[in-house]
């Protein structure tokens, strides 16, 4: 099958058409010519839409879905098809289910339920067993089995040592290690961001040392193993100087900020609405202006939905018994193009494919067609239709949005939106 996508203006900040607008035919699967215009025949299938963009494929780093155990929450394979109506090829999938994926049987159980979709599941293996901080998980046997990378999602590692020691024995694999941040007894019983908003609403605070603290004790892991270490959804000023300050010294640490800690502040809470209760907790104006001065000087690596499907009796709770989290694949292209330039934004939702994989995100001839379609300047309401996720936890609902994905082109599969 060939398809022809004509007149797109290409977004590639890795590669030589980036802003020509130029035709593309792609032969099974294939980017088979490049030009500036294209004949199209009678069997071709022809993509022609207003003022089409595309990129190279967006790749997210923290989804979870649910599946196994979690089926109410998300499918593997409806999250797949999330994902790719919301322009996403990959997605790295957290190990938070049940049970924990924490060994080679579990990473080829959700490898098997991703088997034949638009969008490719990588899937991240637990750190360590059932994510309980206590014993290091089968990291080379999932490493063989296809995991990209190992972490306990939202669980920060309380024993130093067993970081050290997971720091140094993914070494022997050129495994990377996620390391989330935040001190579970300086956070106590904190619901939100330490601040005036929390003061006002009375409200417990999380203060920014709970994140700080650990990322300083993790960076010195890093520099005495030196290891791979990638720190999941920085959102204090000060995470941001340590990393920054961990790089200037050569060391192999990457970090990602979410689309909410980008677009949202604490101001959000003055209703109550536990759909903003996320962790890290939303931060005031002045940090989410740090966190997208660092996304522009190349501090914070990629940009992650941070996707976490929660069903409502989890959700519409009281504010402090409510779980943490928003869904986030279907809004994050207009909620970031509310702040960021457009060649910034694709830049950061490719920047986990360095990370995590060996694939090189470039648009050119020769190579496997991985590609996401968007229209730049379609402004709209964020609400409960443009939801494609079984659960409907989001933060960005009734907020104003700045573009659209018109669908994606990957493993042979054309998506597009209606």
């Amino acid at each position: 099958m060939n398809i022809i996508i004509k007149n797109a203006c290409i977004i590639d900040p890795f590669g030589a058409y980036n802003q020509q607008i130029k035709s593309i035919k792609i032969s099974n699967g294939i980017i088979n010519k490049i030009a500036d215009d294209i004949a199209v025949s009678d069997n071709d299938l022809l993509v022609d839409i207003p003022n089409l963009h595309i990129s190279y494929g967006w790749i997210d780093s923290s989804v979870s879905f649910g599946e196994p155990g979690y089926e109410e929450r998300e499918t593997i394979a409806h999250g797949l098809e999330v994902a790719a109506k919301s322009g996403f090829t990959h997605i790295c999938l957290n190990p938070n289910t049940d049970p924990v994926i924490d060994n080679q049987a579990g990473i080829n159980l959700v490898l098997s339920k991703a088997s034949g979709q638009a969008s490719t599941l990588l899937p991240i293996g637990a750190l360590t067993k059932n994510s309980e901080g206590i014993d290091m998980a089968e990291m080379f046997d999932m490493k063989n089995a296809g995991a990209v990378a190992f972490g306990d999602y939202k669980k920060s590692m309380e024993n130093a040592n067993l970081l050290k020691i997971s720091l140094q024995y993914t070494q022997n694999f050129n495994a990377r290690v996620i390391a989330y941040a935040s001190d579970k007894n300086i956070k106590g019983k904190g619901v939100v961001n330490e601040g005036v908003v929390s003061t006002r609403l009375g409200l417990k605070g999380i203060p920014d040392l709970a994140e700080e603290i650990v990322v300083a004790r993790n960076l010195y892991l890093l520099e005495y193993t030196s290891g791979k270490m990638h720190i999941p959804t920085i959102s204090t000023q000060k995470s941001i100087e340590l990393i920054k300050a961990a790089k200037a010294k050569g060391l192999d640490v990457t970090c990602s900020v979410a689309v909410h800690h980008l677009v949202l502040t604490d101001e959000q809470l003055d209703n109550f609405d536990t759909r903003y209760k996320v962790a890290p907790p939303l931060k005031d104006e002045t940090t989410r202006q740090a966190l997208i001065n660092a996304v522009l000087d190349d501090t914070i690596d990629c940009i992650t939905t941070d996707h976490q499907p929660w069903d409502i009796e989890h959700k519409k709770l009281e504010f402090d018994l409510a779980k943490d989290g928003t869904i986030g694949l279907e809004s994050a292209f207009g909620a970031l193009q509310n702040v960021l330039p457009l060649d910034v934004i694709i830049k950061k939702l490719l920047g986990a494919y360095t990370i995590f994989t060996n694939i090189i995100p470039e648009i050119t001839v020769d190579r496997t067609a991985n590609l996401t379609l968007f229209s730049p300047d379609t402004a709209y309401t964020f609400t409960v239709d443009n939801i494609l996720s079984k659960s409907k936890n989001s933060a960005f609902l009734r907020q104003q949005m700045k573009g659209k994905v018109s669908g994606i082109i990957n493993n042979n599969k054309l998506i597009i939106n209606e």
